[in-house]
């Protein structure tokens, strides 16, 4: 199941998936994979420079995480253009969520958040 959200200039999916072989249940350790499209939608060049994400598992423990970039790079996005990566995040628990924002500027210098849709991380024997 994916997740999307969009600005008017960037659109942002998300593809989440268990990796029941990296993960350890009797150890509580859950490990999901997620792949993102971030598409440039509008009319003007520019550059993810960093990233917010808010984790939290179904106990209400929440997570934060910021850094520069993502997965080692800051994409440069011209109109039309997309970029997708794969990551991965370990919770403590069989369900929980993701979201959060990347951080935008053009090339004309003008900041801005593109938001990351919340999105569920659940393993496939809970879904109903």
């Amino acid at each position: 199941m994916s997740t999307d959200s969009s600005t008017a200039e960037v659109e942002v999916v998300v593809e989440p998936e268990y990796l029941e072989a990296r993960s350890s249940p009797e150890n509580n350790v859950y490990v999901f994979a997620y792949r993102v499209r971030i598409t440039n939608q509008g009319k003007r060049s520019m550059r993810l420079i960093s990233r917010h994400w808010i984790i939290t598992d179904d106990q209400g423990h929440t997570e934060e995480v910021r850094g520069m970039g993502v997965v080692g790079a800051q994409p440069h996005l011209g109109p039309g253009d997309s970029f997708s990566y794969m990551s991965f995040c370990p919770l403590n628990t069989p369900v929980g969520t993701m979201a959060g924002s990347y951080q935008m500027v053009t090339d004309q210098g003008e900041e801005f958040e593109a938001p990351i849709p919340e999105f569920s991380l659940i393993i496939p024997s809970l879904v109903n």
